[in-house]
């Protein structure tokens, strides 16, 4: 039983230089938990420090903005892809 994270470049060093880690499903807090635990440094990336998200990251299950479904409590079942993207800005 795992989910699929998929790691964007900018995260990657933090992540060994994997592109996709495997964990095991759950809400998103958890599975920001393991990522946590098993590379330590990625949760300051995602997480802010009232414990939410942060603005300039967008995290997608399945094809689905976390932040329109229940946030860090939507779950997460065994086969499901998650995607961690960076906002991009510019003009």
């Amino acid at each position: 039983m795992s989910v699929t994270v998929r790691i964007p470049t900018t995260m990657r060093p933090l992540a060994g230089g994997n592109k996709q880690v495997e964990v095991a499903p759950g809400t998103l807090a958890e599975i920001i938990d393991a990522l946590e635990s098993a590379h330590p440094g990625l949760r300051d990336r995602l997480v802010d420090e009232d414990g939410g998200l942060r603005k300039f990251v967008n995290v997608f299950v399945d094809d689905d903005d976390v932040r329109y479904l229940e946030g860090l409590d939507t779950e997460v079942a065994d086969g499901i892809t998650v995607s961690i993207i960076p906002a991009v800005a510019g003009g």
